[in-house]
């Protein structure tokens, strides 16, 4: 008689990393490292997905180790851990990328503009035009080769571009948030940033989300069950495809609303403990 054998379940497990996965220095606890890190060598299926991107992610997550592709700007792009090697984008039609522009001018926005530029990644933005907001961002990733700094909007636009970022006081970037959050083509966010007065407004391509690319993470490797961590609003879609999902401590109501279980807080090292306690 022919023994049913039972196939080990695949579970792709997926944190965010901002009030998620890093404190409040923006860097994983040593703890957090050592526990993630010798469950990824038993064989746990692990990866972030963040609004980062690939450089910027790099820097606080290093020390960790990652065997899958890592999802960065959102879900715009997913990324070859070790080689940064672009392995799935999502981009702006033309004329939806003439809208976003229009848009900006009309409102007297000026955005910090993601782009590809002869195959490099650029973040480029207009010279003394800077808010207070735009020159803390600047001032955090000195050194950083992706920035650009134009003299003119000609320039500002150049390129392959697949994200915009507009910082600055909530009633201004609110109008923006109300015309594209309504608009099918696009995805809009608007949220504080965390820790400070500033809000970040990002537009980006309808299908440039973390769910999307989480999906097809699970697809590539086979997985039967996804279980993620986060804290922000922007998190809610990816908790939503989730199998289970979890909120720690310090996330927003809303999330924590929609979440499998509320876990410890970032500072306490919340999705590392709960991946001791339960991966197997």
């Amino acid at each position: 008689m022919e023994e049913n054998i039972k196939i080990p379940e695949r579970i792709l497990y997926v944190t965010d990393l901002d009030g998620t996965l890093l404190n409040r220095k923006d860097r994983i606890n040593p703890k957090s490292i050592d526990i993630i890190n010798d469950l990824v060598e038993k064989g746990m299926l692990f990866t972030y997905a963040t609004a980062r991107s690939f450089v910027s992610a790099s820097v606080v997550t290093k020390g960790l180790s990652t065997t899958i592709p890592i999802i960065a700007y959102n879900g715009a792009f997913i990324f070859h851990p070790a080689t940064g090697e672009i392995l799935s984008q999502e981009g702006f039609l033309r004329e939806e990328m003439d809208r976003v522009i229009s848009v900006l001018d009309r409102y007297n926005i000026n955005p910090l503009v993601y782009s590809y530029i002869d195959k490099i990644e650029k973040v480029s933005w207009i010279k003394d035009r800077e808010n207070e907001g735009i020159k803390r961002y600047l001032s955090l990733r000195k050194g950083d080769r992706r920035l650009r700094c134009v003299r003119s909007k000609e320039e500002l636009y150049q390129g392959n571009i697949f994200y915009f970022t507009c910082i600055g006081e909530r009633e201004e970037l609110q109008p923006i948030y109300d015309i594209f959050s309504k608009d099918n083509r696009y995805r809009c966010t608007i949220q504080q940033e965390l820790y400070r007065p500033e809000f970040f407004c990002e537009i980006m391509p309808v299908k440039a989300t973390k769910s999307n690319a989480i999906q097809k993470l699970k697809r590539i490797w086979n997985c039967h069950k996804i279980v993620s961590f986060g804290d922000a609003l922007n998190d809610i879609p990816m908790f939503e495809i989730s199998d289970e999902c979890y909120a720690v401590e310090n996330a927003v109501d809303e999330l924590k609303a929609i979440a499998t279980g509320v876990i410890q807080s970032n500072e306490n090292d919340g999705v590392a403990n709960w991946l001791k306690e339960h991966v197997i």
